[in-house]
């Protein structure tokens, strides 16, 4: 790499340290509604799904105030971030030759841009379970338990993430674990254990965890809650605990033509990150046996159909579009500790055409959260 070049993918880092503080200024400007309401409900009133993360703030304060939503999805965010370094580090070195592609990835607008301005929703916290499990041995069936558990966790946390995040962490403990060993019939029944009662979960979250009283009584016990409960304004999707998957369906569906506007904006936005999607095609093509080959192509299968699944569900695009080139991007990490016939040629610094596509991607600062931008 020439010092130009060299100088120009520094600069690109820089300039997205500036692009995620001024997305992280504006956020600040606005009214976290979702992610608000989300540190007031609890188990109060028995089990209850997307309650998880304010039974744990309950722990510790009988009072939310709004800035502790930033205060807590700001420090998430930044072990999240952090985690993701040491594993880039880890995994393809943090040199002058891996910066182009810690730029298309940790400084893409889907991934940790786009985890500013969703900040307080809960995408970020799959993230961050699946670094976790990227970062940790995998030698013994701990590991598989950890999973699982992790996956438990965030299905509490809210249940959509069995579609989100749990099929890419199921692919991390394959990739990690079943993979390199030979497979023993309790590994198996673990697995399949596991996998059976993430589902059992699911299912219990999604149609037996609605809120069990009226509600208005609901919006009433969250102003107990509330630092300042004449912000009613902030309750305004209380709805959410009690709208049926049917109704769900509708409203997304409903949203589909205007929806469907956003396509040609993604499917830009993704060709932008073609130098990083060629690194991963060329990731996997080298891998030493031809079932690891099959076995990541039936992953990243698998992980796609679920956001499919997610957009004919639920109508936030951008957050699933978004959450799926962070699954790819995890994905790239998994597939790289797996043994190759040759080594993979990274991100070209040199190209020019690929350094224009770098300051692009550094200066688009977010994807948002329904609608492109």
């Amino acid at each position: 790499m020439t010092a130009a070049y060299s100088r120009h993918w520094r600069t690109m880092l820089a300039v997205n340290a500036a692009v995620m503080l001024g997305v992280f200024l504006h956020k600040l400007t606005l009214p976290p509604y979702i992610p608000y309401i989300h540190l007031l409900v609890d188990f109060h009133h028995g089990f209850i799904k997307r309650a998880l993360i304010g039974a744990i703030v309950g722990l510790f304060t009988t009072k939310v105030p709004v800035w502790l939503v930033f205060a807590i999805a700001g420090s998430v965010w930044l072990i999240t971030f952090a985690l993701f370094v040491q594993l880039f580090r880890r995994t393809f070195g943090l040199n002058s030759a891996q910066l182009p592609l810690f730029v298309f990835t940790a400084g893409s607008p889907f991934v940790f841009k786009n985890f500013l301005f969703t900040l307080g929703h809960f995408d970020v916290y799959g993230c961050l379970g699946a670094i976790i499990l990227m970062l940790v041995p995998a030698g013994s069936l701990g590991y598989v338990l950890l999973a699982a558990l992790t996956s438990a966790v965030l299905v509490l946390i809210h249940h959509i993430h069995l579609l989100m995040y749990v099929p890419t962490i199921a692919a991390i403990v394959v990739l990690r674990y079943y993979l390199p060993r030979r497979t023993t019939r309790l590994d198996m029944a673990v697995g399949g254990a596991a996998l059976i009662g993430l589902g059992a979960l699911f299912l219990t979250a999604q149609f037996l965890g609605t809120m069990p009283l009226p509600e208005a009584d609901f919006t009433a016990y969250l102003r107990t809650r509330m630092a300042d409960p004449t912000r009613t304004e902030l309750l305004q999707f209380a709805y959410v605990w009690y709208q049926p998957l049917t109704k769900e369906v509708q409203d997304t569906w409903a949203r589909l033509p205007s929806n469907l506007l956003g396509v040609p904006v993604y499917a830009l936005l993704l060709w932008l990150h073609a130098p990083l999607w060629r690194t991963f095609r060329d990731l996997i093509g080298a891998l030493e046996e031809q079932r690891h080959r099959q076995i990541v192509i039936a992953a990243l299968v698998v992980i796609t159909l679920a956001y499919l699944v997610m957009f004919a569900m639920v109508f936030d695009y951008s957050r699933w579009i978004s959450s799926w080139v962070v699954c790819m991007v995890l994905m790239l990490h998994a597939v790289k500790t797996l043994p190759t016939t040759k080594p993979v040629a990274l991100i070209d610094a040199g190209d020019r055409t690929t350094t224009i596509l770098g300051w692009i991607v550094t200066a688009i600062p977010r994807v948002g959260i329904i609608r492109p931008f």
